[in-house]
């Protein structure tokens, strides 16, 4: 027979309220008998049934976390900022990664809604306004992540790209280079349209500079080995003097090829610059430059906002949090022509 809290209650000789009171703020009850219920709850193997609690109160001490690429270390750094967030508040996280498909993005929000998560922090592929309303209706906040969204309808924390490609085309502009490409893909994900959108810009305003975009089915290293190759095959003249690649992972295989191959000298002939300084950015076979997310910031101040959201279902307008990208140099750009 399970055991349960009035048994540890009548070991400890307390009432089950008491012993209640320890298990959810154990602060409040005094340290002596905060020992004896301690005492009882080994001896006795209590384990709390956590998942009737929840049930009682509605909702789960748990927060649904949904990105849309988590082999993308930008994401699995965000995963663990978003952890150490939670915890602070009280939270666990539940991960799920839809990997760019709708079809499993909409299982996972399910799944999140029968669990009655504590609130929704997801990484849309495209509107889930719908979903939203659901997940509100049953009180349950969601917080859109790297997307701004419908201020009327939920708040959201994301990176200005826009400013972050513009930032990444201007810096190989200064570093003397005039044939730029964008190696960035597929078309209509909103990252991939603001770093392409603000690298265009950055382009326009410097006559004599051209902008090449090179479009990709995938965002990993093999696909950018893939284009280095290409490349090289180009006559010299015909080859881009300055690379912007959307990611890192982009840049990284970039790097290698082209490195490897030694035809082309990084960053004499060819400066490269990444996207989102992963951990590994400085550790390249040529150091990389990136455009660093502020990872950090960004799991906080959602967490931040999920919780506070908590409270403010009904509010007109929700905050749209903006954060802004800042510029990495290392020695895959840092040498003028």
């Amino acid at each position: 027979m399970a055991v349960g809290i009035r048994d540890v209650a009548e070991l400890a000789k307390v009432s089950a309220g008491t012993v209640s009171k320890y298990l959810n703020t154990p602060t409040r009850v005094a340290p002596a008998t905060s020992k004896r219920i301690k005492d009882a709850i080994a001896a006795l193997g209590y384990v709390r049934n956590d998942a009737a609690r929840q049930l009682r109160a509605g909702r789960s001490r748990t927060v649904g976390l949904l990105a849309f690429d988590i082999a993308n270390p930008f994401f699995i750094d965000l995963a663990h900022g978003v952890e150490q967030r939670a915890t602070t508040h009280g939270l666990s996280v539940l991960l799920g990664n839809s990997d760019e498909d709708e079809e499993r993005e909409g299982r996972y929000l399910d799944l999140f809604e029968e669990q009655r998560v504590h609130g929704v922090l997801v990484s849309p592929i495209g509107s889930i306004d719908h979903r939203i309303e659901r997940f509100h209706r049953q009180g349950i906040p969601v917080v859109l992540l790297d997307k701004m969204g419908d201020p009327a309808l939920s708040p959201s924390v994301s990176i200005d790209d826009v400013a972050g490609g513009y930032m990444a085309a201007a810096h190989l502009v200064s570093r003397g280079r005039t044939r730029i490409a964008f190696v960035g893909g597929p078309e209509g994900l909103r990252q991939v349209d603001d770093r392409l959108t603000g690298a265009r810009r950055a382009v326009a305003d410097h006559p004599g500079v051209t902008l090449e975009v090179i479009p990709v089915h995938n965002r990993d290293v093999e696909e950018g080995s893939r284009v280095g190759e290409s490349l090289l095959l180009r006559p010299p003249h015909q080859r881009p003097d300055g690379i912007f690649a959307m990611n890192d992972r982009l840049a990284f295989g970039l790097l290698q090829t082209i490195v490897t191959e030694g035809r082309v000298r990084v960053p004499d002939e060819m400066a490269i610059i990444g996207y989102d300084d992963i951990e590994f950015a400085a550790a390249a076979v040529v150091p990389l430059s990136s455009i660093r997310q502020p990872r950090e910031e960004f799991a906080s101040a959602a967490v931040d906002l999920l919780v506070s959201e908590d409270m403010s279902l009904d509010v007109p307008r929700h905050p749209q949090i903006v954060l802004q990208p800042a510029l990495v140099v290392r020695a895959s750009t840092s040498q003028a022509r």
